[in-house]
């Protein structure tokens, strides 16, 4: 199931979509008999582009994942922890990707929302100096895990190693969720992982009895105060969010589909 998950799942979202609609749509057009068709696919390719990159359209998209669960906000020094947070005994950082092959630091092999989760983990660390952190993710061709990066990482930033607990073979939030629950039981837990992925994290989380507080961070979408001419138009970061958006939605609707959720 994993891997036919992984093979069929990118053809879904909407770069893939549009390449694969748009290839054949151009193949189909020198066809007399599916002429017809070609050209619903590249129309279709054209408007599903269209539609995906467009600012407003992909926050329509991502607004509702991302604003399911409030952020963990500032605190001011001396300033009491919010209950839920305060009886949290481990911080949890939920894989993001990196780059193999590369002698740069840990850090810098990141990708942006890995980074963004670990700094977001590692700032809720700071405000539990009694908790400790969980970092997750396989690894691949050989090279380090997601996990030893991100240990690596959090190492750089100050973190001592004996306060570390690594996940490095679980290969989806689905998996990651069911170690976590081996390794940590029922034992209060802050999940951090990018605001638009927390809604199916804490549904894995939930449905393995995980006594998880969610700490939403690597947001791709802010409302505007006062929505202006520019808030219409399009550019890459949309295609980017509304990738994102769909991905989320195809993985919870594969878990229930599945009876995990």
């Amino acid at each position: 199931m994993f891997w036919l998950k992984k093979f069929f799942s990118p053809f879904l979202l909407p770069l893939q979509f549009v390449l694969v609609c748009g290839i054949l749509g151009a193949v189909l057009l020198g066809s007399r008999r599916w002429r017809r068709t070609g050209r619903a696919l590249l129309t279709l390719a054209v408007l599903v582009l269209l539609a995906a990159s467009n600012k407003w359209a992909s926050g329509r998209l991502i607004a509702p994942l991302e604003s399911r669960y409030p952020a963990v906000g500032d605190l001011q020094p001396g300033e009491p922890l919010p209950p839920p947070l305060a009886a949290c005994r481990y911080v949890v950082v939920l894989g993001g990707g990196h780059e193999d092959g590369d002698v740069r630091p840990a850090l810098s092999r990141l990708s942006t929302s890995a980074r963004a989760r670990l700094t977001e983990g590692l700032r809720l660390l700071r405000l539990l100096p009694a908790a400790k952190l969980v970092v997750s993710g396989p690894g691949d061709n050989g090279g380090p895990t997601h996990a030893r990066i991100l240990a690596d990482s959090a190492v750089s930033l100050g973190v001592e190693r004996t306060r570390i607990l690594m996940i490095d073979d679980a290969r989806d939030t689905e998996e990651e969720a069911a170690r976590l629950r081996a390794l940590l039981g029922d034992a209060p837990v802050a999940v951090v992982t990018s605001a638009w992925h927390l809604p199916r994290a804490m549904a894995l989380c939930a449905a393995q009895g995980l006594h998880a507080l969610p700490c939403p961070t690597d947001y791709l979408y802010f409302t505007p105060p006062r929505w202006r001419l520019s808030d219409f138009t399009w550019d890459v970061p949309s295609l980017e969010r509304s990738t994102a958006a769909v991905h989320e939605r195809l993985g919870l609707w594969w878990s229930r589909l599945r009876g995990r959720t």
